[in-house]
């Protein structure tokens, strides 16, 4: 049996990765800041670790005597300095697993990170990729995800109050689009596997690209509402919406801007191919179900 810690428990990767491992009989610890929130996986079986990976202290602990680790860089969207705040979960990350020897580490990173700089949040993770890179001694591998159907759900609230769906990414912007199950699915296949060696990436791209037209098309015949229409609203106006709707920081909302430039610009969808290996099985037009049940019960 081997001894795996995943980070970012709570969230829908962290969740579904860890109810699997712990399916399949093995030890699992989760991290997380929210006691309560563990909770349901403790019922499963799994040791919660609580506590904040902003800790590097906490980290080491976390990570003492693992076989694997499954790293999600997850900051607070309403700190002054989200850039920096990402650098120093990546550095605990990486001075836990140096400290401890970790063997295995799966890397949740994402598209864009091969940028480095120029795709606003996802930067961080490409800085984090650069640092595991120091580590000789350990399995490092970088899954490397497209754009989340959950991000989606965010033009709800556009929908309810503007009658529009709407955000700053191009209507015709082809982009690949993967639901976070089928993320959690392939992390756990290879964490219990864990069949890669030294440092490697991985892409996870959903069934296949889309446009925000089509998921504006598709999104509408799930909450019945099929001439919605998709508005691509203009940068500045679109961080001043998120921060005024409470969903992040002004900080937060400038990186997922640039990020949405990025696609915009092609620069994001540039450093992959899609492959049979890399193709995943939920389609928007099945995710669709969860952003109807969401609009009506939200």
């Amino acid at each position: 049996m081997k001894k795996y810690v995943i980070t970012g428990a709570t969230g829908k990767i962290g969740k579904n990765l860890a109810t699997e491992l712990l399916a399949k009989g093995q030890n699992v610890k989760v991290v997380g800041r929210d006691a309560e929130k563990l909770k349901e996986l403790v019922s499963l079986g799994a040791e919660a670790l609580v506590g904040n990976v902003t800790d590097k202290n906490f980290v080491v602990k976390a990570f003492a005597g693992a076989d694997a680790v499954f790293c999600l860089v997850t900051p607070n969207l309403f700190v002054a300095d989200v850039r920096k705040e990402q650098n120093t979960i990546s550095e605990n990350y990486f001075e836990a697993v140096k400290v401890n020897k970790v063997p295995n580490v799966v890397l949740l990173s994402s598209i864009g990170a091969h940028l480095r700089k120029g795709a606003g949040i996802v930067d961080g993770l490409g800085y984090t990729e650069e640092l595991f890179l120091q580590l000789k001694d350990t399995n490092v591998l970088n899954l490397r995800p497209t754009y989340f159907m959950e991000n989606t759900l965010g033009m709800i609230g556009t929908i309810k109050h503007m009658g529009v769906a709407g955000n700053p990414v191009n209507p015709d912007a082809k982009l690949p689009m993967v639901a976070t199950k089928d993320i959690a699915a392939v992390a756990a296949k290879r964490l219990l596997n864990l069949d890669f060696t030294k440092n490697t990436i991985e892409f996870v791209l959903g069934a296949k690209d889309y446009t925000y037209a089509e998921v504006t098309a598709i999104a509408g015949k799930s909450i019945g509402k099929e001439d919605l229409k998709y508005v691509q609203f203009p940068y500045d106006d679109s961080v001043k919406g998120m921060v005024d709707a409470g969903f992040c920081g002004e900080d937060a909302a400038k990186l997922m801007v640039d990020l949405a430039r990025a696609v915009n610009d092609g620069k994001l969808t540039n450093g992959h191919t899609r492959t049979a290996a890399n193709t995943t099985p939920t389609t928007y037009e099945e995710f669709a179900k969860t952003f109807g049940w969401v609009y009506q019960n939200s």
